[in-house]
């Protein structure tokens, strides 16, 4: 068999950078991509395979992938659907375009690219998809509510995905990550100053307290329970490369512990736990 080959969204920084270099590095042809072009050289410049693909564009989409398909010859092994981004606020403060604008790129986006990538996969009798959602895809937060939508609703669709494909041979996948070490709360910075009007907020005391001192704060210091990217790209290994992937792949201590907690308390005694952080 030929190299295997893999577009990975989002590979600017963080988790999607550190998946194109480490699955590079066991020998995937990697197609990283970028919704900049800055960083597509930038990434090209270090020696990784990047083309622009933005997931709020749908004929960004399907250039991109078809860019792909002519370079391998029409085949995709796997798909690591990682671009996203966060708009922080109060549930009741996110107009309809901020939602709108979040769901395009962490939803929408995605699940074109896989409906676009699915019948390849079926022609070529085999293919992996591994979706990254975040221990926010079955733990609320406050002032996350956006985010936690999106997440919700990928682990849902992903759900079902897997169901329907069934006995097909693509394997559907979730990553769910907790911290981990990335830009994604500075880049959240320039949503949140777009749609939120936190000054005039029933919940501006929130907002103060919580939100802003976390979302400006200095972004080195790490949170509790923090790991480096490369703890996903340890993940996505096993997903993409074992003979018999899983479901689901936990990645940090907070979705260990969320994940038992959800099997095993009540709501409202889930509810109290997350409001005690």
């Amino acid at each position: 068999m030929g190299q295997k080959s893999l577009l990975i969204t989002g590979c600017s920084s963080g988790i999607g950078l550190d998946a194109a270099r480490g699955m590079a590095k066991r020998g995937w042809r990697v197609f990283a991509t970028c919704r900049q072009q800055k960083d597509v050289d930038r990434l090209v410049a270090e020696g990784l395979e990047s083309l622009p693909l933005d997931l709020a564009d749908t004929d960004s989409i399907a250039a991109a992938l078809d860019t792909v398909l002519e370079r391998t010859g029409g085949t995709l092994d796997a798909l690591f659907n990682n671009g996203a981004f966060g708009t922080p606020g109060a549930v009741e403060d996110l107009p309809r375009g901020a939602l709108r604008e979040i769901f395009e790129v962490n939803l929408f986006g995605q699940f074109d690219l896989i409906k676009r990538v699915m019948p390849v996969m079926r022609a070529q009798g085999h293919g992996r998809i591994v979706n990254n959602s975040s221990v926010l895809g079955f733990t609320p937060l406050r002032m996350r509510g956006a985010y936690v939508a999106t997440k919700y609703a990928m682990e849902g669709l992903t759900d079902v995905l897997r169901l329907e494909s069934e006995p097909a041979p693509v394997d559907i996948i979730l990553i769910e990550p907790g911290p981990i070490t990335s830009r994604i709360r500075e880049n959240s910075r320039a949503h949140f100053e777009t749609w939120i009007d936190w000054e005039n907020s029933a919940l501006r005391r929130l907002y103060e307290a919580q939100l802003i001192p976390r979302l400006y704060r200095d972004t080195t210091k790490p949170d509790r329970f923090e790991l480096p990217a490369s703890a996903v790209t340890e993940k996505l290994i096993h997903a993409l490369e074992s003979k018999r992937p899983r479901p689901r792949y936990y990645v940090t201590t907070p979705t260990y512990m969320m994940g038992a907690l959800k099997r095993v308390t009540s709501t409202r005694i889930f509810d109290r736990i997350v409001l005690r952080g």
